[in-house]
């Protein structure tokens, strides 16, 4: 294979900063200090040797399941310059998800965070797995990363990867509730850079950025590694949740200019006194993604801060944002318009192209799709229409051009940014005795933002009353990730269902 023909995506990360002189410059700032490019490219070549002793070989899976440290940042670069393909996956899962993820992903190395490893005992004891390596001070009976990397050199050399071989997964949540792995390709990173970051955001060596989309997720991703380390800039991680607190201190203390967040975190900012307000931070950009973004907030943050924030659509399938507003051209209310390169479209049920202003299915073409979910043929085939990918999302143009968000497609919601199945929500108040009947809906909050709401039929010997909607979703949050409570529980005598019994949950919605 000539070398024209080979390209890794970890490789072109860590030289082009290397090459450009920029080995001193501060790549990543975490709760235990602050790192160089330098050094970065060092942490991933041990973390690639590490890997390569314990026999876990090329295209083979590596989860990771670990809080945004150093750590995580060397874990994903090193496996993928070994040519392993790194899983990185939710904190917030259940060990029941845990335990679908590293079956179904058929991982042979798994790296954790060490409060995390209870969720895996389980599925740790029972899979194939060749190594498990945990990041922190306590290993139990495994080993800590840290000493691991200790003993492996420093220097590796790329493996012979193509644009096109497979880099990493990452999953999504599907209707079912189980995860579906997303797989993209070695060449899809740098092209969101390529696309959305350098002419949208201007990133370059002068910005510090900081993302409250946790690395896992496709936006922090690309807000957190990817974009900042093609530019040379730096990263400020949070290790912990993006309290409003926690959050406030970073944009204050850090000098960030490039903040990222969902629309529940930039509410949540401006109703607390930690948000910085104008003159008292450096803050040049700030973008929105995972949900619809309320006007009303964007006006509220101009007004409090001074910056714009851009609200734009991406996916986990698509890795970034393919439709945005853009810096002097923001439209409220409005996903504004495609990123240059990627190509959209609307229609319907049947794949015709719908009249402007009617509402129909978003799919987007763009070189950045994921090329399929790994193990479900008939999923995968519902989603990658040909250069077309469903996003899932419907739509409607305006006169002049600006998306304007309509919902889902399915029965699915966005809370926080994170998909919540309905179904998953429903079967877990099932289990609950004093539930007969139970439906899931989205229901915007004060602020107008998404959460879901559950509608109970009682059994037999049960009332609807406060201290039952207060278990319940005390039930609920012991059985699935927090986030995926039902923030309002109402009961009713029954609930509306077609002829066939189906629920029907646009009724309640109404």
């Amino acid at each position: 294979m000539s070398d024209e023909m080979l390209y890794n995506a970890a490789a072109d990360l860590l030289e082009r900063n290397l090459n450009a002189g920029r080995g001193e410059n501060t790549a990543f700032i975490d709760s235990n200090g602050s790192y160089n490019y330098a050094d970065v490219a060092q942490r991933a070549n041990r973390v690639a040797n590490m890997l390569a002793s314990r026999s876990i070989e090329p295209e083979q899976r590596l989860v990771l399941c670990m809080s945004d440290t150093i750590d995580l940042v060397a874990a994903f670069l090193g496996a993928i310059k070994a040519g392993i393909v790194p899983v990185p996956v939710n904190t917030r899962l259940t060990e029941k998800d845990y335990a679908y993820i590293v079956d179904d992903s058929r991982a042979t190395g798994l790296i954790l965070s060490e409060d995390l490893l209870p969720a895996f005992t389980g599925c740790v004891e029972a899979s194939r797995l060749k190594t498990v390596l945990i990041s922190g001070t306590d290993a139990g009976k495994h080993e800590l990363l840290s000493v691991a990397m200790s003993t492996a050199a420093d220097t590796f050399e790329t493996a012979p990867t193509r644009r096109d071989d497979m880099c990493f997964w990452l999953y999504t949540s599907g209707t079912t509730g189980m995860p579906k792995g997303a797989v993209h390709l070695q060449g899809s990173i740098i092209e969101t850079v390529d696309l959305y970051a350098t002419p949208t955001l201007g990133i370059d060596e002068s910005d510090v950025v900081y993302s409250a989309a946790k690395l896992f997720f496709a936006y922090g991703l690309g807000n957190g590694l990817s974009f900042p380390m093609a530019a040379g800039a730096t990263t400020v991680l949070l290790e912990g949740m993006p309290t409003p607190d926690a959050v406030g201190g970073i944009l204050a203390n850090y000098g960030v200019t490039l903040f990222f967040g969902v629309p529940t975190l930039y509410g949540m900012l401006l109703a607390s006194d930690s948000l910085p307000e104008e003159g008292h931070h450096k803050l040049r950009l700030c973008v929105s993604a995972g949900e619809a973004l309320p006007g009303e907030l964007l006006r509220r943050w101009k007004e409090r801060t001074g910056a714009d924030i851009l609200d734009g659509l991406g996916s986990t399938e698509m890795l970034h944002i393919f439709l945005t507003n853009h810096q002097g051209d923001i439209r409220a209310n409005s996903s504004g318009k495609a990123v240059p390169g990627y190509a959209l479209r609307l229609v319907d049920d049947d794949g015709a192209r719908v009249d402007d202003g009617e509402l129909g299915h978003l799919e987007v073409a763009g070189p950045t799709s994921a090329i399929m979910y790994w193990n479900q043929r008939e999923k995968s085939r519902d989603t990658f229409k040909g250069q077309w990918t469903r996003t899932g999302d419907k739509y409607t143009i305006d006169g002049e051009g600006y998306y304007i968000y309509g919902g889902r497609s399915d029965d699915m919601m966005k809370v926080g940014g994170i998909y919540v199945s309905p179904f998953e929500v429903e079967g877990a108040l099932l289990e609950h005795d004093a539930v007969q009947e139970a439906a899931v809906v989205a229901h915007p909050d004060q602020d107008d933002l998404i959460k879901p709401k559950a509608f109970i039929v009682t059994a037999a010997g049960h009332g609807g009353s406060e201290a039952l909607a207060d278990e319940l979703q005390s039930f609920v949050r012991e059985k699935l990730a927090d986030y995926k409570y039902p923030r309002w529980v109402e009961f009713r005598d029954e609930l509306p269902k077609t002829a066939t019994g189906k629920i029907q949950r646009f009724k309640l919605r109404a």
